[in-house]
């Protein structure tokens, strides 16, 4: 038996099905388009951000993201009545996925394509706190908290468990780059530099708390997800790594588990396990 042949269809399979799953069934045909269409392009091949975003350190900074994203009542509620974890987590994913995508590597077509058509659902999700106060994702306030969430869990992502590393330039660069994206959607005061994303998160606090949809949210993407039996091991340790990098004041809210003394090294082991294994399985040829 070839044991290179063996290995070979063995990643295609991993990598396939992690592809689709983050991606959608059409992943293939997408990958295609955001990739191989000819056309000028918003972000260079080698800047900061397409190194970030083409990493597979992504899947840990993505769960993050949900995680913190939680903590804002008024995000919180418009996901649960307007999308949910439990109907259309997936379908949430794939759709974020794509956004990124497509922002950062497709043409600068499809990719202003992809912004309006965002613009255009956030006008649509309106509702109202139990308080009487109403809210709608099309808020420049709520967009900027939903991208400092984003950008700060893929940023600590990367830098635990991204392949390149990036200076401080870099990283005030790829700040910058994802804050074009997140104003063209209608986000306001964006942070232009690490520094000012620090700054931002911040100015969050006094406005965040785990209410009971957050805590059902939580519970639904660390223990109840949606996947066969066979990849829930991987994603528990995704998870986990997710976990670890949260910071320590969200967990008593978000009642997250805590884990164990020594996270700092086995849950970064086992992180660093879990994104080299994806970042092997998603390179053809390898």
């Amino acid at each position: 038996m070839d044991v290179t042949s063996v290995t070979s269809g063995v990643r295609d399979r991993l990598g396939q099905a992690l592809f689709e799953r983050v991606a959608g069934p059409d992943a293939l045909d997408k990958r295609d388009r955001i990739h191989f269409t000819q056309g000028a392009r918003w972000f260079e091949p080698d800047s900061p951000i397409s190194v970030v975003h083409g990493d597979a350190s992504m899947f840990v900074g993505g769960i993050r993201a949900l995680l913190l994203q939680t903590l804002h009542p008024a995000a919180m509620l418009a996901v649960s009545e307007h999308s949910g974890f439990r109907g259309d987590m997936w379908g949430r994913l794939h759709r974020t996925s794509e956004f990124l995508a497509t922002t950062t590597f497709a043409t600068a077509e499809d990719a202003e394509r992809q912004v309006d058509i965002v613009r255009a659902i956030h006008k649509r999700v309106v509702g109202t706190m139990p308080d009487g106060t109403p809210y709608a994702a099309s808020d420049p306030h709520l967009l900027r908290w939903v991208h400092v969430a984003e950008v700060d869990s893929f940023l600590r992502a990367h830098t635990v468990y991204g392949k390149q590393r990036l200076d401080q330039a870099q990283r005030d660069t790829y700040v910058a780059q994802v804050g074009e994206i997140a104003t063209r959607l209608g986000a306001s005061d964006v942070p232009g530099t690490e520094a000012e994303l620090v700054e931002a998160l911040a100015s969050y606090r006094p406005e965040l708390r785990g209410t009971s949809e957050a805590r059902e949210a939580v519970r639904y993407l660390l223990f109840r997800p949606p996947l066969p039996l066979a990849a829930r091991p991987a994603y528990g340790v995704l998870v986990a790594a997710a976990v670890g990098l949260m910071p320590a004041w969200t967990r008593v809210p978000l009642r997250l588990p805590w884990l164990p003394v020594t996270e700092r090294t086995v849950v970064r082991a086992l992180g660093s396990a879990a994104t080299g294994t994806i970042r092997w399985a998603m390179t053809p040829g390898a």
